[in-house]
């Protein structure tokens, strides 16, 4: 009986590393979305001044 709070620590635990690793994932994605889309932008200005 003296372990379950040491159990449902142990869970918690794993549950906030998992969705830790999850929204470091998303984050990266934005950040490398954003750039292509900046990327985009100045590619169709170059062409659109031609």
């Amino acid at each position: 009986m003296d372990y379950i709070i040491y159990i449902v620590l142990a869970i918690l635990g794993v549950i906030y590393f998992i969705g830790q690793g999850f929204a470091k994932k998303k984050s990266r994605e934005r950040k490398s979305r954003r750039f292509m889309e900046d990327y985009q932008k100045k590619e169709s200005k170059e062409t659109s001044d031609q």
